[in-house]
This record gives structure tokens, sequence and C-alpha cells, in this order.
């Protein structure tokens, strides 16, 4: 989609404006459809399939269709907004076109309506969902009244998007701009078109190669997008990694306020963390200034929650008010989500869902779920997302299996790739790469035949995790939903 030169209104012009978006179903474009809607604009969209999300935006007054042939397109439309996965040559793309109606992605009308807001954005190649999922749920509990748009559902949250107050209703910051916690995403530097108030860099690592190309061009993706936080005197705000986001690399230069954290006794929130009970806490120059138990097991999530928590109580919530919250965090879809028992030989196995597929996500994740599991065996069946992605990781992949004791790969998820990319690599590939490595491992194409697979070997005190971007999730829900599931 040819990105639109200059936008054709300004953030407090869109009272009465009329929107179209095509792919309103998904998280990010629903949530930011009913943003729109509250700020007075009039929205409707479509999406190739009816869902739970698509009805709800209808019983809120958002009419969907489902033909996207570009018939429901009205000329008068003000704006056409389209979701990061819709092609340049869709239907609904070029009727617009044809109608002189201004085609803007989602990250640059989400942009533009963050600076009606007090904008929280977190960005980083790991942890987003699930941060922005924990701050929400904080925010929530203090009484803040935050509109947010989450990446996936989080069912404590009441979903994956949320309307809030224009103003903030309590703390510190009482009636100034209301809170919108947002994800930003450095794919195709759609994170550049936005406009952050306050902003977290969780981490940086390669990913998105066949956009970037190197991990130095991430490095100042990352940071163009640390430039666009206001200075300190206007509340603008950054949180960094110490230790994973590059940060000398980023931050010398910005005029915003700079924090660090991280498990370095020199970050400026220390991160104590013992994973035998999933015990957290923050230092502060020496002086704890919160503790509490994570209910999701590992170092990666007691980053995130630190995260969240640091960010709360820069927001104006006080430290005493995000212990619960985060001890009664509940999690987010798809990430090291229990699924439920496989009744199997003598016993039964549990069965976890995940959404990983990096491979530093994949090495902590099974690192976790051993770690909180102790299981006889895991059992890793891994769909790999995106051929130019796995190409590029291959030897990372491999390498990150090292807790799995069985791995299983269907076929690559296609997202993007072009048929040349296409043929570069295989599943076959990193299956072989586990092999050589002496991992057992195993190419099965076919889903079904997955679930077949691991109904015949599942043993007693397995655990079997479901990874992966893509469809392969319905794997774990087929193998939980017969007569015979134990919850």
């Amino acid at each position: 989609m040819s990105p639109t030169p200059t936008f054709p209104f300004n953030a407090d012009e869109l009272s009465g404006k009329t929107f179209h978006f095509i792919g309103i179903g998904g998280c990010g474009m629903s949530g930011l459809a009913r943003l729109l809607s509250q700020l007075g604009a009039s929205v409707s969209g479509t999406d190739s399939t009816k869902t739970s999300i698509t009805e709800c935006l209808m019983s809120d007054g958002i009419h969907v269709e489902y033909n996207q042939d570009g018939q429901s397109i009205d000329p008068t439309t003000s704006a056409v907004v389209a979701s990061a996965a819709i092609a340049e040559e869709h239907p609904e793309i070029l009727v617009a076109e044809e109608l002189g109606i201004p085609v803007l992605s989602y990250a640059k009308m989400l942009g533009l309506v963050q600076q009606s807001r007090t904008a929280v954005c977190f960005a980083g190649t790991h942890g987003k969902s699930t941060t922005v999922s924990m701050l929400s749920a904080i925010l929530l509990h203090a009484e803040m009244d935050p509109s947010f748009i989450v990446g996936a559902t989080c069912e404590q949250i009441g979903g994956s998007s949320r309307v809030g107050s224009s103003t903030i209703e309590s703390g510190r910051r009482v009636n100034e701009q209301g809170i919108l916690v947002c994800e930003s995403c450095e794919f195709n530097r759609s994170f550049h078109d936005h406009h952050p108030t306050t902003a977290l860099i969780h981490n940086i690592e390669e990913d998105h190669l066949d956009v970037y190309g190197s991990l130095d061009a991430i490095i100042e993706s990352f940071k163009q997008f640390a430039m666009r936080i206001p200075a300190e005197n206007d509340g603008g705000y950054l949180l960094i990694g110490h230790d994973n986001a590059h940060r000398q690399l980023i931050t010398p230069s910005l005029a915003c306020k700079v924090e660090t954290f991280g498990f370095h006794p020199e970050a400026d929130y220390q991160i104590i963390f013992d994973p035998a009970v999933r015990r957290v806490g923050i230092l502060r120059d020496g002086m704890w200034t919160i503790q509490w138990t994570n209910p999701m097991p590992g170092s990666h999530n007691a980053l995130n929650a630190a995260a969240a928590a640091i960010h709360a109580a820069n927001l104006g919530v006080d430290w005493t008010d995000i212990i619960a919250p985060l001890e009664n965090f509940g999690g987010v879809d798809r990430r090291l989500q229990r699924l439920g028992e496989l009744p199997c030989k003598d016993g039964s196995a549990i069965v976890y869902d995940d959404y990983g597929h990096h491979p530093t996500e994949i090495e902590l994740t099974l690192n976790a779920l051993r770690a909180a599991e102790l299981p006889k065996r895991l059992i890793c069946v891994f769909q790999p997302h995106q051929h130019s992605r796995t190409r590029f990781l291959l030897d990372a992949f491999a390498q990150s299996f090292s807790s799995a004791d069985v791995i299983i790969v269907p076929h690559i998820y296609f997202v993007r790739d072009s048929i040349a990319e296409q043929q570069r690599v295989s599943a076959q590939d990193l299956v072989d790469r586990l092999t050589a490595q002496g991992a057992s491992a195993k190419h099965i194409n076919n889903f079904d035949e997955i679930v077949d697979h691991l109904l015949k070997i599942a043993r007693d005190g397995d655990l079997i995790v479901i990874m992966g971007a893509g469809p392969v999730t319905t794997i774990g829900h087929k193998l939980v939903e017969s007569p015979l599931r134990v919850r």
C-alpha cells in the first residue's frame, strides 16, 4: 500500500469524519475503530470472516460487511484505513484510489489518534502484548480509566481493546489527557508513524530481516522511534532495557527522560527474581520499591511485569496499588497458555499453547515451562512463521530447542513471502539442523497427522507445547477438546 504523504486532517478534526476499515476484525483495527467512534467519527468496515470481534463491533454501532469487493465504500468517505495484512492490489484499496479517497495504514491512523491522548507506546522484539496487558490491568485497578489496544486477547482486561476516558480519572496526573496504551511494532518501520508521550523499548534483536537486512538497521529504526518521544519538560519518558536493548546506541541524543531496567545491578531499576517461587522485586537506589509473586513463569515474564510496574508508577500509580493486579494477572491468550490435559497411557499429559516464533522467545518459553512444570518429557510442536525469518535465523532456531526432548515441525506458515523466498528454505531444513545436533526432531506436514502422532506417543508426565504465530494453535485445541479431556 502506497503511503499517503500527508494527513487530509488533523487530530482535532476527527469528529464528524467518516472512516472505512479494511480488515476491521483484527485486534488492533477493531480497537482503533472504537476509539475513532468515541472521538465522534463515523466508522464502518469490512472483513473476510464473521467473528466474535466483528459481532461486538456491530453491537457497538459500527457497521461491518463481509463482501470486500469495494462496493461498500462511500465516495464521501474521509479516509480508508487498511491493516498491515492488506495487499496493495486489494479490491477496496483500488476502489478507494479510483475515488480519490486517502488510504492510511493502521499505524498512521493510530499515530493520529495518539495525538489526542497521553500515548504510552511499548516497543521491542518480544513481550509487547503481555506487557501492554499487564499495564492495562494495573491502570484499570487504579481506576485511571485507560484506553488500550493489545495485539492479543486478555480476558482479565476485557479483551483486546478498550475505550476509556478522555482525561485521567485519578492519581497524580488527574485531569491530564486520557491514557492510551498500545503496541508499537517495528515491522516495516510502522512505529515511526506513532506519537508516543512515554515509551518502553523492551529489547532489540534480529527480526524482520526481510525489511531491515541487518541488526544495525534495526537498532537505527528503534533510535528513530525513540526520537519521536517529546522532551522531558513536555512529559517525555523512555524506559529501556539495560542489558538487551542497545541503549548505548539509542539514548545519547534523546531529550526525553531516560531510565533503564533489568537484572544488572547498574540498571536504574534492578529486577530481582527468584524463579523457584516466582518472587519478583524492584530495587531503586538500593531500596525496595515493590515486591510480588508473579503468576506467569519465566525470567522474561518477570521483566514484562517489572516494565509494566515501573511505567505505571511513572504514570502516577502508587507502588502499593500495583501489587494486586500483577499477582492476579491471568495471562494473555497464546502466551504460555495452559489449555488443559490430554488423557494418555497410564495418566495424562499437560498441553500448553504459545505464540512464540522467534528463537529467543522459544528458548525462554521452553526453559520456563521445564522449570515450572518439571515434565518427564517436553514435546514441542513448532510451526515456523515466514520463510524469510526461518532462513535468516535458521541456525538460531536450531539452537533454541535445547530444553525440548521431542520437536515436531509442520510446514512453514506463509506470510508475505514471494514464491522465490518460499523455495529457498523448508521445514525439513530446520529438522535437518536439529537432528545434526542430536535432537529428536521430525517433520510432519499435516496438522491432523501431528494430532494423531501425539495421541500415539504421549505418556503420563509429558508436557506438550504448541508454538508459533500461525494456525498451529489448532493442534493444541484438538488435543484437549476430545470427550476424554481432563481439565
